[in-house]
């Protein structure tokens, strides 16, 4: 009996992919809206354009890593090691424009060491089969100490004042800032990735059967190591916009970021056990909570009830999207 060989999926049978419905997108939508509202009632103006814009200077780094989680978790994965790397990337970007490197090549440094990072955790959970949530563990401890040890907990601050434009500026008459535009573009190409490439399709496979995708000839590996190296470029892009907005590179930067980045994707309706998410969805679920936690701390929250607060919209999260895969369609 010769051995059968296996073929690629047909359209019919490959995995769908998974948006969040009509239905949970209105929830999101009222959900921000209704918070919004309250804030707006308790601090009048808050609901106005420009505080509203202004506000959104302080999640474009979390809302930019949330994209990249988005690939990460739907592939089945999870990177604890993001706020971490974060910070290893600010601080080599920063010693190297402290050591004479000019500040354009010390942020490709940046980039580099933040596309490396990515590509280390994609390896060995890719090709030496360990469980992600331990690698990524393992290398939040690594990159962390690494930012520590190589800046010997020294902050660097003597910036240009081109490059804190980045972060610290606006326009359209002083409405819009600087480093919005970042997270519009960043959304909209990884809109394109996933959803209408075949790069996409195959995180969505990845994720919602892996063995099928395997034996339907995709190379398993070679999508993970993608997946990973994407998300430590995005982590670099956000580093290097955090440095730029607070004019400073330091080793603990973005402590406990993590949390908040994967419950926006969880919020927006990514399945944490994978194959199912959208990044329309994740950007919902960055503006219900960055907007939250704002108006929060705006009317003298403390930043532990903050903390809080999160974790319930992490397990409000699980929660719903069990709810909307349950309920028929």
């Amino acid at each position: 009996m010769s051995p059968t060989i296996a073929r690629p999926l047909s359209p019919a049978q490959a995995p769908r992919r998974r948006k969040p419905s009509l239905t949970r997108t209105l929830v999101l939508f009222l959900l921000l809206l209704a918070e919004l509202i309250v804030f707006n009632l308790l601090l009048p103006g808050y609901m106005s354009p420009g505080s509203l814009l202004d506000t959104s200077r302080t999640f474009v780094e979390t809302g930019i890593l949330a994209l990249g989680m988005t690939f990460v978790i739907i592939s089945g994965g999870i990177d604890l090691s993001v706020a971490s790397l974060l910070a290893f990337v600010s601080v080599v970007m920063g010693l190297s424009f402290q050591a004479g490197v000019p500040l354009p090549a010390a942020m490709l440094l940046g980039l580099a060491a933040g596309i490396a990072g990515g590509l280390l955790n994609g390896a060995a959970v890719a090709y030496l089969g360990l469980h992600p949530f331990v690698v990524t563990l393992a290398t939040m401890a690594i990159y962390r100490g690494a930012a520590y040890a190589i800046s010997n907990a020294a902050a660097v601050s003597d910036f240009p004042p081109w490059f804190t434009t980045i972060g610290q500026s606006y326009f359209a008459n002083g409405l819009v800032p600087t480093q919005l535009p970042a997270l519009l573009v960043a959304a909209i190409a990884l809109w394109l990735l996933l959803s209408r490439t075949s790069f996409g399709r195959r995180v969505y496979s990845v994720g919602a059967n892996e063995i099928a995708t395997r034996f339907s000839g995709v190379s398993v590996e070679r999508t993970k190591l993608a997946i990973y190296g994407l998300m430590g470029g995005l982590v670099a892009v956000a580093a290097i916009i955090q440095t730029a907005r607070l004019s400073t590179a330091r080793a603990n930067a973005s402590m406990g970021l993590e949390l908040p980045v994967i419950a926006m994707v969880v919020l927006g309706g990514t399945r944490i056990t994978g194959g199912a998410g959208s990044i329309l969805g994740t950007l919902l679920g960055v503006l219900v909570l960055a907007y939250l936690q704002d108006g929060l701390a705006s009317v003298g929250v403390r930043n532990d009830w903050g903390l809080v607060v999160v974790g319930a919209f992490l397990i409000l999260g699980v929660l719903a999207n069990e709810f909307f895969r349950k309920s028929p369609r």
